[in-house]
């Protein structure tokens, strides 16, 4: 890991970083730059990610093409109707000398990929609430730390809703971004055909170690922010509230429940990064706007009124920002 002198040298030092990932990354990813760009703000910001997408648009590919860039440990749990919170967290087990040894399951790396995480019952999606909160994991009454970096990148199927159960309120809130992903355009689905059908198979270069990942994060933390971009932050979460003294006639009218605290808080560590990604030293409002969709997106729920006049979330937000 490099030694930096101050932290503009760093800050520097991670705008390089986001460049030749985003181009190592796109090598194989086509197009999807927003996507990569929220995944890789997650990364630098202690942040877990939920990509939402149909069939077909490189959600898991997107996330191991990531893991591959990065030198650190990567498992994948897919997630079935029949999965038990053991063979995600792992169990104890008695070995020849009738003692009981913990046998660590997959959720014990640098990255995991929670692949369709809808398609699993809640009393195994919530194995993850307790890892992605503490980054820890207890089992028998035993606490066990997971490794850092830590993160969970999950993905979930909009569609083929029968045999899928939804993810609670607070498990979504967990996620620091819920990122759609949308059809590619005509060019891009053009080069992803003739990348993806031909003989030539792309080996990535590990740009990014755990350790410089970890001192990144710090960096985040440390980035200055003056009080008027703080008080955006929280100024537009209070606006989503319903029914609050700050609340705003769109949520009043639209909305049943608001975004929480951590939404304040994923909006300026989010807007922090999302300035050193652009080459710059300290946010603005304008870093708080571009991260502000995927981060309330999941946090605020319709009402009655906002479904059967079909005004959607993302109609919503648009208007409080």
């Amino acid at each position: 890991m490099t030694q930096f002198t101050s932290d503009k040298e760093a800050a520097d030092a991670l705008y390089r970083s986001y460049r030749d990932l985003t181009s190592e990354i796109s090598k194989v990813i086509v197009g999807q730059e927003e996507v990569v760009r929220l995944v890789l703000t997650a990364v630098f910001c202690q942040g877990h990610c939920l990509l939402v997408g149909v069939p077909g648009l490189a959600k898991t590919l997107l996330i191991q093409t990531v893991a591959s860039s990065l030198d650190m440990s990567f498992n994948r749990v897919q997630f079935t109707p029949d999965l038990m919170p053991s063979d995600i967290v792992g169990a104890e087990t008695l070995d020849k000398d009738r003692s009981f040894n913990f046998v660590t399951g997959p959720i014990f790396a640098n990255i995991v990929l929670a692949d369709e995480i809808n398609r699993t019952p809640p009393k195994t999606q919530a194995a993850l609430l307790e890892a992605m909160q503490e980054h820890a994991v207890t089992v028998a009454g035993h606490r066990y730390t997971l490794p850092e970096p830590f993160f969970v990148l999950a993905t979930q199927n909009p569609i083929e809703q029968e045999g899928t159960y939804p993810l609670p309120e607070a498990q979504l809130d967990r996620f620091m971004f819920n990122i759609w992903l949308g059809y590619p355009d005509y060019a891009s689905e053009l080069q992803i055909v003739k990348n993806t059908t031909g003989a030539v198979k792309y080996n990535l270069d590990k740009i990014l170690h755990a350790d410089d990942i970890l001192a990144f994060q710090q960096l985040v933390r440390r980035v200055p922010v003056v009080d008027n971009v703080v008080e955006y932050a929280v100024k537009l979460v209070h606006s989503t509230r319903p029914n609050e003294p700050m609340g705003s006639r769109q949520a009043s009218q639209y909305l049943e429940w608001g975004a929480g605290p951590r939404a304040s808080q994923h909006l300026i560590v989010g807007a922090k990064c999302n300035a050193l990604l652009n080459g710059k030293y300290s946010p603005d409002i304008e870093d708080v706007q571009a991260v502000a969709l995927p981060i309330l997106r999941h946090r605020i729920v319709r009402n009655f009124k906002a479904e059967a006049e079909g005004v959607t979330v993302e109609q919503i937000i648009r208007e409080l920002l």
